[in-house]
């Protein structure tokens, strides 16, 4: 199973980022499931010294999730594409918001270790070449007792819901897809969910990259047993995390 990867994806992502909105405004409760998982965050809503990172924030819809949640928190937004960072920084947003061109493999460049109260990652991991560093670096820049919500397709491992993701890609995602021009990208979409960890080995992987509590929740509607929200704490005190 061939998947894109590093600048063939970023350059995909480019390309739909026009009409990236208007194709997931048709899925029913994109906005208001990365919504209820960034409420999952339980971040205060008159924390006005929190620092949150929206890792691969798109073209800002989980971005706008976490303003709604924690409208105070000061919110640094990053992604590896520029085409839908364009469309992110094109809408209104308060000073307390800004983005940052980068890759969650850049994020150690940032020098901001351990001052993340928060890191809020939207269909981000399956579509980075070794997902175990990148949460390893997501837990180095959380401060002690920081929380991580990875919001991602991932599936339950039933059969059932494989074959309800294959019957969707197939009927509906890629079709909509080509018609815009992007067949490439969302039959990525579509193979990469098929090749990620099932929801039970992702959680697996979140803890040995040194995150002690881990909480699975599924995400309901059609979208059960496909689509799930990990939610972690790192250690209060520094761990050594095992290899992934």
């Amino acid at each position: 199973m061939t998947l894109l990867r590093d600048h063939d994806l970023t350059r995909a992502f480019d390309h739909a980022s026009h009409t990236y909105d208007r194709l997931t405004a048709l899925s029913p409760g994109y906005r208001s499931d990365l919504l209820r998982s960034a409420h999952r965050l339980r971040l205060p809503r008159g924390g006005r010294g929190l620092r949150v990172l929206d890792l691969g924030c798109g073209t800002g819809a989980s971005t706008r999730a976490l303003l709604r949640a924690a409208p105070c928190a000061r919110i640094t937004a990053v992604d590896a594409s520029a085409g839908m960072l364009e469309r992110a920084r094109a809408k209104r947003w308060p000073s307390n918001v800004r983005f940052l061109h980068r890759s969650a493999e850049e994020l150690p460049t940032t020098d901001d270790d351990g001052s993340y109260d928060a890191v809020f990652a939207a269909y981000l991991f399956r579509n980075v070449a070794e997902p175990g560093e990148v949460l390893r670096t997501v837990r180095a820049l959380l401060r002690p007792g920081g929380r991580l919500l990875a919001h991602e397709y991932s599936l339950s491992g039933s059969p059932v819901h494989r074959a309800v993701w294959n019957t969707v890609c197939r009927s509906l995602i890629v079709p909509v897809g080509t018609l815009t021009g992007d067949r490439e990208l969302y039959r990525h979409l579509w193979r990469s969910v098929l090749a990620f960890d099932t929801a039970p080995a992702f959680a697996q992987r979140i803890v040995r990259a040194g995150f002690p509590f881990v909480r699975t929740v599924p995400v309901g509607g059609w979208q059960t047993g496909i689509v799930h929200a990990f939610l972690a704490r790192s250690a209060v005190e520094p761990a050594t995390p095992e290899a992934s």
